[in-house]
């Protein structure tokens, strides 16, 4: 029994596919611990989108990708009837709106970061080490000071408070995630931008009309996209934020994915095109 090369490309799509669902629990798991801190009193309604941004997020993208997935290799044209492709538009629609929340939720949780008071009569970490206080070792990740690691944090002698929260950071901590916090605004952005030229490449290719200067422009454009979904991924990668790179490589791979079937699709579209003709 052997398995073609399409099968095996087809068998590491899905895969790839696969390791972004896990994504999410990922997220979950980290985003939970980070909220025990940021709302002691719970997690409320109003709450959510700030406590759970990539969370929420990376289920959306999930979900908008498998609708992709589904409209540009799965289906053939004879299955878009006129309620399947309602209900393909009225999913991509929802997690268009969930995905715009998750941007709003980055920006927020970025501004967040701006509310900081700089603590006073505490000149090292060593004095806060009573198990009720967290150093900021990134974005979302706290540890609990302690006397075996309030040493291994920071040796500086003052320290920012962050507000309603018993946690604090110094100020290189503190500039390095916020840049963080901002590259996850820009790379939510882009996306969106990706999205909606994809949208924009189906919907074309769908009234065949993927071609000439509207095909040229889309690679333009994507070509910068991509470009600038890559540098964030480097970034995260050199600050050793494994989280979010491992996810931002994925989801250029699995992007790529979709490109190539946009690009099968339009082959397969002019071959009949051709075939058509010469008939």
């Amino acid at each position: 029994m052997s398995i073609s090369r399409n099968g095996l490309f087809q068998l590491f799509k899905y895969l790839v596919y696969f390791f972004l669902a896990m994504n999410v629990y990922w997220f979950f798991a980290q985003e939970y611990l980070a909220a025990q801190l940021q709302f002691p009193h719970g997690v409320g309604p109003g709450d959510m989108i700030e406590a759970y941004a990539a969370t929420i997020d990376t289920a959306a993208w999930v979900v908008l990708l498998l609708m992709f997935e589904l409209e540009t290799y799965v289906l053939d044209e004879r299955h878009f009837t006129g309620p399947v492709t309602l209900t393909l538009h009225g999913l991509r629609a929802i997690c268009y709106a969930f995905i715009i929340y998750a941007f709003y939720g980055y920006i927020v949780n970025a501004l967040f970061l701006a509310e900081v008071s700089e603590t006073s009569g505490i000149t090292g970490l060593c004095t806060m080490a009573t198990g009720q206080w967290s150093y900021a070792v990134g974005l979302d990740d706290y540890i609990a000071i302690t006397a075996a690691n309030c040493n291994s944090f920071s040796a500086a002698t003052s320290f920012y408070l962050f507000d309603s929260m018993q946690a604090v950071v110094d100020a290189d901590g503190l500039r390095a995630i916020t840049i963080l916090a901002w590259v996850d605004v820009i790379n939510a952005a882009v996306w969106l931008l990706v999205v909606l030229v994809l949208e924009l490449d189906v919907q074309l290719q769908e009234r065949d009309r993927y071609e000439g200067l509207a095909l040229r422009l889309s690679n333009i454009v994507k070509v910068v996209l991509y470009t600038t979904l890559l540098l964030a991924a480097i970034y995260w990668g050199v600050k050793g934020d494994f989280v979010d790179f491992w996810d931002a490589f994925l989801w250029l791979v699995a992007f790529v994915f979709i490109e190539l079937n946009v690009f099968e699709w339009r082959k397969e579209v002019i071959d009949e095109k051709l075939a058509a003709e010469q008939a």
